[in-house]
């Protein structure tokens, strides 16, 4: 079988597209969107991010605003910073990176945040309205970019079998859930999950999301299999690379993404979607 390597510029360039036509749009009404970027501290993936995040928002129009914290920034000091965001009309989505430094509590975090601004799905009225299937709020981007790509390269979900690795809140939970949405049958594994590779392999859609570098091999994929790589994690060389070993199940697969170059170039075009839904419901458009 030949496999087909899928990757996530063609999505993101598709919905890069759709949102620069929206972006003029709004323009000409006078309203321009507006994303503010929280970072702590000078962590490499936490800059990467960002700057993947400015560079396609400012492909599509979307203003960004950075707000930069010393890392040993009080937790009071951080929320004063959110709310000030909150309150401040000119700003339609916030984008928290994490995770935060230790001494920062995210559960106390996640509840500052406007819900109605919440482009990633960090305060718990959105993680609720993901699981109950309210289309109305913010699902985190990650997830939201899993489906893009799905729905982009027309795999099936409906009545097939998906085996999600990684139980996460950031990943694996909301992507199971949408999953369901879809009307495919959705198995959850994680590190404790018994004969791991046996359940993987009844997969007909296999998410990999357990943050180990290569672990999914040709043993946990059965023939036919779409794949989809979450991973991002450095191997024993040096390189970039996700949780599965896509040398490995070439031949075996019938679909899987790259790391680099797959899921996570999708997710900031998700980002920046978001931040335009948020300016429309702000504006009453």
């Amino acid at each position: 079988m030949e496999t087909n390597v899928i990757k996530g510029k063609p999505v993101a360039d598709k919905i890069t597209e759709n949102l620069i036509d929206e972006v003029e749009s709004l323009k000409n009404k006078g309203i321009n969107p507006n994303l503010a970027i929280v970072r702590v501290g000078e962590n490499p993936d936490d800059m990467s991010y960002e700057r993947g995040a400015m560079n396609r928002c400012a492909k599509i129009g979307i203003d960004v605003k950075n707000i930069i914290l010393k890392s040993d920034v009080s937790e009071e000091d951080y929320i004063n910073a959110i709310e000030d965001l909150n309150n401040d009309k000119s700003i339609n989505g916030i984008l928290c990176l994490r995770p935060l430094p230790k001494h920062i509590d995210e559960n106390r975090v996640k509840y500052a945040i406007d819900a109605e601004k919440d482009v990633d799905c960090f305060n718990p009225i959105n993680s609720a309205k993901l699981f109950e299937g309210d289309t109305g709020g913010y699902a985190p981007c990650t997830p939201e970019a899993v489906m893009k790509i799905l729905k982009h390269y027309n795999v099936e979900l409906s009545g097939k079998r998906a085996v999600v690795l990684g139980r996460s809140l950031i990943v694996g939970k909301p992507v199971s859930m949408m999953l369901m949405g879809e009307n495919a049958t959705v198995t959850v594994c994680h590190s404790k999950t018994e004969n791991l590779s046996d359940e993987a392999k009844k997969a007909d859609v296999l998410i990999a999301a357990i943050g180990r570098a290569k672990m999914v091999d040709n043993s946990y994929v059965k023939e036919g299999a779409t794949v989809i790589d979450v991973g991002i994690n450095v191997d024993e060389c040096g390189n970039l690379c996700g949780d599965v070993d896509t040398e490995s199940v070439l031949g075996i697969a019938s679909m899987v993404t790259p790391v680099p170059a797959g899921v996570g170039s999708v997710t900031t075009s998700v980002l920046a979607e978001h931040v335009i839904r948020a300016c429309k419901k702000q504006n009453n458009i």
